[in-house]
């Protein structure tokens, strides 16, 4: 079940250490190839002599013990195909919410790319704590999988919510997340971002409020999802996968003009702006005599609607997704827009409510289809949004 695949356990300071012995034998029973890392306290509560042999691998503790040319904590988060930390304490789980890296665990999580499952285990008063709560809340927002702890008896006394989940939730859930990361294999997904930029002269533009994230988080779960990623963006974003930075409209045409040929999946997530200065100043404009300054504008052309057009006469056909941005008659104004397009699917945003959409770190939509049908994701963290839509459109 998980022949080639590698997985990076983390080992924090807590009782349930010893459990996780199980979690591998399991893994390697299923043919995975295991990799642990290790928190000195880690050690406290099992020892690294029995998990090597479980894993048959070494463990890893020392962040500077470098054995090639690579740093540690860089090889380790390359060669992982998923990264979970179990049991993570309190204290783990605030580290890497904050990006502090002062150990091997926490060096490799702060590097770590790809899919990260944490499986909290600490006192029930710990895990009701205020800042305990606001760091999960942090490690959801960005993509990160956290199997909640279990109502039970805590190795402290205490009766309450803090001891690790099941051995088979963690196993389940790497299961799932390793089928995930397969789903979109073998496929080429080229997904567009940001607000284009419409030069009136060398000091001024017309633009838009859109930054780029929602795009950004469908790039990152394509690419999570095996897919070969391209995004094409007017914004500056650092990532794994192929990236074209654009400025107009005409320029993201021609870069997705560029791409069509070879893309199994394109994604309109960009706001591209409806209407370019007809004659660009090469000099900057200047006040004028009666308080008043007149700009004539062009159609930029309609990019989903020729890409739709395009390929009702290409041999490659692929998926194509847009995006709409409304302030009211959400669903109306989508039905339409899809009718106009020809697109395979339409996703609607509601730009008139300030807790999603445009700047925000969360999203909520409705995904239209070509055929009629329609699905409403509810509010959630863009990065959950952008799983949630990869998976609907390749049901």
């Amino acid at each position: 079940m998980l022949s080639g695949k590698t997985i990076l356990i983390g080992i924090t300071g807590g009782i349930a250490a010893y459990k996780i012995c199980e979690l591998i034998r399991q893994l390697k029973k299923s043919n995975a190839n295991v990799k642990v890392i290790c928190t000195p306290n880690a050690l406290n509560f099992v020892t690294k002599l029995t998990l090597q042999n479980l894993s048959q691998n070494d463990v890893a503790v020392e962040e500077f013990n470098i054995k090639e040319w690579k740093p540690e904590h860089i090889s380790l988060a390359d060669e992982a195909d998923i990264m979970l930390i179990a049991p993570a304490t309190a204290n783990t789980i605030s580290k890497i919410a904050y990006g502090i890296a002062d150990n091997l665990l926490t060096s490799v999580a702060c590097a770590f790319s790809k899919k990260m499952i944490i499986a909290p285990a600490m006192n029930c008063n710990m895990w009701n704590n205020d800042a305990v709560k606001n760091n999960i809340k942090t490690l959801r927002s960005r993509g990160i999988e956290i199997l909640e702890p279990e109502n039970g008896f805590l190795a402290c006394g205490y009766f309450g919510k803090g001891r690790l989940c099941s051995i088979k939730k963690i196993f389940d859930a790497v299961i799932e997340n390793i089928k995930y990361s397969q789903l979109l294999s073998g496929k080429k997904v080229v997904i567009t971002s940001g607000g284009t930029i419409e030069d009136i002269d060398p000091v001024r533009y017309i633009s838009n409020y859109s930054s780029g994230k929602m795009g950004f988080a469908l790039a990152n779960s394509a690419k999570q999802m095996g897919a070969e990623v391209v995004l094409i963006t007017t914004k500056d974003f650092d990532a794994p996968y192929k990236i074209i930075k654009v400025k107009s409209a005409l320029d993201m045409q021609n870069a997705l003009d560029y791409e069509f040929s070879t893309s199994d999946i394109i994604i309109m997530a960009a706001a591209v702006a409806d209407y370019r200065v007809k004659e660009y100043s090469d000099q900057k404009r200047k006040k004028t005599s009666n308080q008043t300054i007149t700009l004539e504008l062009v159609e930029n052309p309609d990019i989903l609607k020729g890409l739709c057009e395009k390929r009702q006469n290409s041999q490659k056909k692929p998926l194509i997704i847009g995006f709409c941005a409304e302030s009211e008659n959400l669903i109306e104004n989508a039905k339409t827009k899809i009718s106009k397009k020809g697109c395979d699917y339409l996703i609607a945003n509601d730009i008139s409510r300030t807790d999603i959409g445009f700047g925000s770190e969360n999203n909520e939509v409705t995904i239209l289809d070509k055929n009629g049908g329609m699905k409403r994701l509810e509010k959630a963290s863009k990065s959950v949004i952008a799983r949630q839509i990869l998976e609907y459109i390749d049901e």
